[in-house]
């Protein structure tokens, strides 16, 4: 069975090719996508670019391509709550589109789909000895905008942002595919600019998120 991971960054995706035995490299609608094994696992692995579109491509190829079977989306991410700490990794539990609202037309709290009832869509999780799990919200923004911190963390209740994974999991949940998130914190909001708190802490955290990579693809579920 085959994994798919998403990748925005190619960053993000070197902590894993560096420990991937890579049988091939090609380019998709733009985007490089690598095959291999690691950790006993077949893996194909697309650096998708920034962004929902970006991810959400990258997912699709995964799935329909490359047959993954599982997806997996990890990266540096930016923490909202109190429960988040800089350079820790999290797994997540639940993802929504923060930017995405209907709610005027459909009656529906922000972030909910058009096709769905509720805003926030389920994702697959290891179990919370291995990573604690936490909730996120997705956007097209990278900013320090107050109006986006209250909407995340008061009426979204989400612990932590990025601006990948709402749109990989409405791709999974479309496709019936389990989606693992695993999230490193590389700044936080309310302590200062988060673009220079991402430049000096993005390292460690990835470095972080490399170190629990061989566990953490060990426990995933990957048979039918």
């Amino acid at each position: 069975m085959t994994i798919g991971v998403v990748a925005a960054m190619q960053c993000e995706a070197d902590i894993l090719l560096g420990d991937l035995d890579i049988a091939a490299c090609e380019t998709r609608c733009g985007k490089p996508v690598y095959t291999g094994k690691a950790y006993g696992k077949d893996i194909a692995l697309v650096v998708s670019g920034v962004g929902k579109v970006n991810a959400a491509i990258g997912a699709q190829m995964l799935i329909d391509i490359y047959h993954a079977h599982v997806l997996v989306n990890f990266g540096v991410a930016g923490g909202i709550r109190e429960n988040t700490e800089i350079t820790k990794v999290y797994q997540i539990a639940e993802a929504v589109q923060y930017d995405f609202d209907l709610s005027g037309p459909n009656g529906t709290r922000i972030g909910t789909l058009d096709e769905f009832q509720e805003n926030f869509l389920p994702l697959a999780v290891l179990p919370d000895d291995i990573l604690p799990a936490r909730r996120l919200a997705t956007g097209d923004r990278f900013n320090d905008d107050p109006d986006d911190f209250f909407l995340i963390r008061d009426y979204m209740d989400a612990d932590i942002r990025d601006m990948e994974g709402g749109a990989v999991a409405q791709a999974a949940v479309h496709a019936g595919v389990p989606c693992y998130m695993w999230k490193a914190v590389s700044d936080k909001s309310g302590s200062g600019s988060s673009f220079e708190q991402y430049t000096q802490n993005k390292r460690l955290a990835l470095e972080n998120l490399h170190g629990l990579l061989p566990v953490l693809f060990a426990r995933l579920k990957t048979e039918n």
